[in-house]
């Protein structure tokens, strides 16, 4: 995966950090978006070490190891170094349904689990990972994927959250194996989005 000798030819770069006081004037992201030339870096210091530990999702010694949803991150690297982003994204909704919104708040213990952080910077997954969903939806390849064909039967999904969302999105597109439902129903338990219930 990536260029063999990535990992000795190019360092750990994150994107620019936006100052807190231009940030509290807007909704925008955090940080800056990084070139295609350092993000295609970036994929190629991941180093096919063989057996990678940053997609295998586990709990050793109590703490969380690698993607909790098993992302396949040395493939989706490759890839973006290569610069086909669209099999990239391909392979990011193979085992995302959101990464829009998963991959800004992981807290990324894939990186903490990449086998390069044991003599050197882990890769920069996370930011890999949000730049692969936003050049999709920049390019329009992210588009609603509504059956063609639905059943008359009805999912209620209880809960509004990453795991609801999910379980509602691969039960709309069942179609791979039969038609689809007549409808998905997502349930929360407050009247209006964004309301805690403690």
């Amino acid at each position: 995966m990536g260029k063999p000798t990535g990992f000795m030819e190019y360092t750990r770069t994150l994107p620019v950090v936006r100052p807190p006081a231009e940030r509290i004037s807007d909704w925008q992201e955090f940080h800056l978006h990084s070139p295609e030339a350092v993000l295609r870096e970036q994929g190629a210091r991941c180093m096919d070490c063989g057996v990678p530990f940053c997609h295998t999702g586990r709990i050793l010694g109590g703490a969380a190891s690698g993607c909790p949803i098993n992302n396949l991150i040395p493939e989706w690297n490759d890839l973006v170094y290569r610069g086909h982003w669209r099999e990239a994204l391909s392979r990011l909704h193979h085992t995302n349904n959101f990464p829009e919104f998963t991959g800004r708040v992981c807290p990324a213990p894939c990186e903490g689990s990449c086998v390069l952080g044991i003599s050197d910077n882990p890769v920069t997954i996370k930011t890999i990972e949000q730049a692969i969903i936003d050049k999709g939806f920049e390019a329009g390849w992210v588009v609603p994927e509504p059956p063609s064909v639905r059943t008359g039967k009805e999912i209620a999904v209880i809960g509004s959250g990453p795991a609801g969302l999910a379980c509602a999105s691969l039960g709309n597109r069942l179609r791979k194996s039969r038609s689809g439902w007549r409808t998905v129903d997502v349930w929360h338990s407050q009247y209006e989005a964004g309301k805690d219930t403690g």
